[in-house]
């Protein structure tokens, strides 16, 4: 595991808590966090003691911004196939079927949906909120975008995802349309998350488990074909790296967005 992913482990309750730990970069995804949150649900997978999971950032102010900007992706010469460090940071892409609640506190965007797509329920902080920042910086929202299309109301997801740094969704917006299946005050949170993770951990665990694989059986042929579309339509529609760069560079500084 990487100094940037703790996981706790409650032998006594059969509950692991996963935590983003890069406060001070708003838990943006680096490549090291990447490789240990990967890591992460592979070890989970094989800890019989560990029946369900909670996953949450550190810190109030984000539970995970994306990928880190300062990362440099190495990307093959083809035009064919990219490289997406953020491919296999949710615990389904690693075949990890224990449930797993996302605890969301503070900022939730970008790059975050990886993880949220893949929950299988989250709970939110009362001062939690979620954007997409593809459009506004000249890059594609693909990955993202069909995640959260499997989440949310077509048109909710359609307008978080073309919207782009201009609204942000609030934690009760997102409780109304059923992102969020509750809502807590900021100390609450973890709490909470821990309760439902408990009672969860307290069934049988093949139960639990086949219960989990039911449910995304309903929808991961849709998800699949979707998410084979993204590499080629990211190819077309992203800006040049250096046009990316300087649209983020100029952003207006200060508040920027309506919260809806």
């Amino acid at each position: 595991m990487t100094a940037t992913v703790r996981v706790e482990r409650d032998k006594a309750t059969g509950v692991a808590v996963v935590t983003l730990d890069r406060q001070h970069r708003h838990n943006a995804v680096d490549l090291a966090t990447a490789a240990g949150l990967a890591e992460a649900w592979h070890e989970l997978r094989f800890a019989e003691e560990v029946r369900a999971v909670v996953l949450t950032g550190a810190g109030p102010a984000a539970f995970c911004t994306g990928i880190d900007r300062g990362v440099e992706v190495p990307q093959p010469a083809s035009p064919y196939s990219a490289d997406d460090p953020l491919i296999a940071i949710g615990p389904k892409s690693r075949d990890l079927w224990k449930p797993v609640i996302v605890a969301v506190n503070g900022m939730a965007c970008g790059g975050a949906f990886y993880l949220l797509g893949e929950a299988d329920f989250l709970i939110a902080s009362e001062t939690a909120t979620f954007f997409d920042p593809h459009t506004t910086y000249g890059m594609v929202s693909a990955y993202e975008a069909v995640y959260m299309a499997q989440r949310m109301p077509f048109g909710e997801a359609a307008r978080m995802s073309l919207m782009g740094t201009a609204e942000r969704l609030s934690a009760h917006r997102a409780h109304t349309i059923g992102l969020v299946s509750e809502l807590t005050a900021p100390d609450e949170l973890l709490p909470a998350a821990l309760r439902a993770a408990q009672t969860l951990a307290g069934f049988p665990t093949e139960a639990v488990q086949g219960t989990v694989r039911a449910l995304w059986s309903a929808k991961q042929a849709a998800l699949q074909q979707a998410l084979a579309q993204a590499p080629a339509l990211i190819a077309l529609g992203n800006l040049p790296p250096d046009r990316q760069a300087d649209l983020f560079t100029n952003r207006r500084p200060g508040t920027e967005f309506r919260l809806r």
